[in-house]
């Protein structure tokens, strides 16, 4: 019974230390803003954006729900892309519910001159204040466990490449150029995560000029495995430049789009769908801005949150990726997954 019972227990802290070896990552629902919850195999974390504030504090406690389902008791690092309202708001509500380490961002924010855009920039100070650290191209934040280096901030992104990046001149040669972006936008603290083969880009709300500097006329960031779209999946078609996306070669995409923030037409989908290799398209919310156009949403089963607004519960994404590169996305709201394996570098 003793050799018994002690069979067991190594069996169970066997599987223990190999579910610790995970890398996992969180999309919370926070109705288009951004909020993606990073666990270390090491068991440090990261949470990059908190999205809005919001009566009843509902992006911070939807947040703060998972933070807990991940077993968390703190936040390390607590990384605002920018000072949108949507990727910045929550913050102070969720510094009241969990200790943040760290606060990193691109530097001070740039709008402050409106009257609600200050009292938003002091409420974060507020909390981050003494605990700030400003990132810059290059830097490395230290994340236990896996490799995260920063692609862009403060209008400034990579001199040069990173994970293997290499010319990219004939898509270059015909890329669209747009208007410079001089918002907060274009400041986006954006970031490569490395977990052996695994890759995961999140560059926030990064525009169209900046991201074709990461891509031209050398792809800066190489090919990545997953990709969360800046601007939450192209919104107005201001990011998410075809030679900065077919570059990248993502194997899959994960939308944080909301009902009526996001994707807009099959377009913009379409996008996404010719990217060489893709091989799943997640969103967050199903896209309900243009119910006439049936061609710019995934299928139903990938999709977080099928409803509205004032009906939606916030079901979140989790992506689960193993030492070896084996990852699967997997949907709370109806509990599908789908398992996916890291292309060699």
């Amino acid at each position: 019974m003793q050799r018994i019972l002690t069979i067991a227990i190594v069996v169970w802290f066997g599987r223990l230390l190999a579910g610790a070896q995970n890398l996992q990552i969180y999309f919370v629902d926070v109705e288009g803003g951004a909020a993606t919850l990073i666990v270390s195999p090491g068991g440090q974390s990261l949470l990059a954006d908190a999205g809005s504030m919001v009566p009843g504090d509902r992006d911070a406690r939807r947040i703060f729900e998972v933070t807990k389902l991940a077993g968390l008791k703190k936040l390390d690092y607590v990384l605002t892309t920018h000072f949108d309202s949507d990727h910045v708001g929550g913050t102070p509500a969720l510094a009241r519910l969990i200790p943040v380490g760290k606060f990193l961002d691109h530097g001070d924010s740039v709008e402050t001159s409106a009257a609600r855009d200050m009292t938003r920039w002091q409420a974060y100070l507020s909390v981050a204040e003494g605990k700030r650290m400003k990132m810059k191209p290059g830097d490395r934040i230290p994340l236990t466990g896996v490799r995260i280096t920063v692609a862009s901030s403060n209008a400034e992104v990579l001199s040069k490449p990173i994970n293997g990046g290499k010319s990219n001149e004939a898509l270059c040669t015909v890329a669209e150029h747009k208007r410079p972006d001089v918002s907060e936008n274009e400041r986006s603290l954006g970031f490569l995560l490395t977990y052996g083969k695994f890759k995961f880009l999140d560059l926030g709300d990064l525009t169209w000029e900046k991201e074709l500097e990461l891509a031209c006329p050398v792809n800066k960031l190489g090919k990545v495995t997953l990709y969360q779209p800046s601007w939450h999946g192209f919104f107005n078609d201001a990011s998410g430049p075809p030679a900065h996306v077919t570059a990248l070669e993502p194997e899959v995409v994960i939308v944080n789009n909301g009902p009526r923030k996001g994707i807009a037409t099959s377009a913009l989908y379409e996008r996404l769908s010719k990217i060489p290799g893709i091989e799943g398209i997640w969103q967050m919310h199903k896209s309900l801005i243009n119910e006439a156009d049936k061609g710019h949403n995934t299928s139903e089963e990938m999709m977080a949150n099928l409803e509205p607004t004032a009906e939606c519960l916030g079901h979140w994404l989790k992506v689960t990726v193993e030492p070896g590169g084996k990852f699967t996305v997997t949907n709370s709201r109806n509990n599908f997954s789908r398992t996916y394996t890291a292309r060699s570098p």
